[in-house]
């Protein structure tokens, strides 16, 4: 056998690796989005001067890396919520998905009140 053939259950094995579908993909990219959202927000907010991070913990990673730190901190977390969900819901998919529609709808919720700040503040009129 040629070193450049492979075996083709290998190759069956390597295709069906890539090609597996994650479990809740929907589900995650939402998520995911209104996380961005809300990082994309509170950049806004901050930008103002007029507002801070009411997160203690979030307020420590950006006083000491600034908006980088706040992305890094935000977007662990998201990894982490996702991780879990994907975890639970190969045990039992229901759980896993209602796992991850309520954090999107919590953040989104926390996205929707910050735009609300962000039209009170004036800012975009200044």
């Amino acid at each position: 056998m040629d070193e450049t053939e492979t075996d083709p259950q290998e190759k069956k094995e390597r295709r069906s690796f890539w090609n597996h579908q994650l479990p809740l993909e929907r589900e995650t990219c939402i998520f995911i989005l209104v996380n961005a959202l809300d990082v994309f927000m509170t950049y806004l907010l901050l930008v103002t001067g007029n507002f801070r991070e009411s997160n203690q913990l979030a307020n420590y990673f950006i006083a000491g890396w600034g908006i980088k730190g706040m992305v890094y901190f935000k977007f662990t977390l998201v990894a982490v919520v996702t991780v879990i969900a994907q975890i639970v819901a190969r045990k039992k998919m229901s759980t896993g998905r209602n796992l991850l529609n309520f954090g999107s709808l919590i953040v989104a919720g926390v996205v929707i009140y910050s735009f609300a700040l962000f039209m009170r503040s004036g800012y975009l009129f200044k």
